[in-house]
């Protein structure tokens, strides 16, 4: 029944820094959203909205479900790597292990949301690739 993913939704309290961090770093695209009754932003890859934002003046206590984290395919790894620690993240690169040794990128987003983004087998990594998981000071 299912073809593939449509969407994830976010819940957060800092609305600006959330879209500054997915359209700015990430290269998201705000485009048209439903005119719902709470403030929010429906973020865009090519013409198909894939991230729901859904803005509160205070985060849920508790926080819902248990998604561990959302996954993206992107290009461009060591220019991706650069913006984030340029942003100030703390990332963790590894090689997926198999036969398809895809590149896969794993950080936070400003709401404390994980993000996977998952690179060809071709592309080249930075040379410090493996000691990129230390955090920033």
């Amino acid at each position: 029944m299912i073809q593939r993913p449509d969407h994830f939704t976010i819940v957060t309290d800092q609305l600006e820094a959330t879209r500054s961090f997915y359209v700015d770093l990430l290269g998201m695209r705000e485009g048209p959203r439903p005119p719902f009754p709470v403030p929010g932003l429906w973020l865009y890859v090519h013409e198909h909205p894939v991230l729901h934002v859904v803005a509160v003046e205070q985060m849920p206590t508790p926080r819902r479900g248990a998604l561990d984290h959302m996954a993206y395919w992107a290009e461009g790894l060591t220019d991706t790597i650069a913006g984030l620690r340029a942003y100030g993240v703390n990332l963790r690169l590894i090689r997926s292990p198999g036969a398809n040794r895809t590149w896969q990128l794993f950080f936070n987003d400003p709401n404390g949301v994980e993000v996977e983004l998952d690179f060809a087998e071709t592309e080249t990594p930075p040379e410090n690739w493996k000691t990129l998981s230390a955090p920033l000071r």
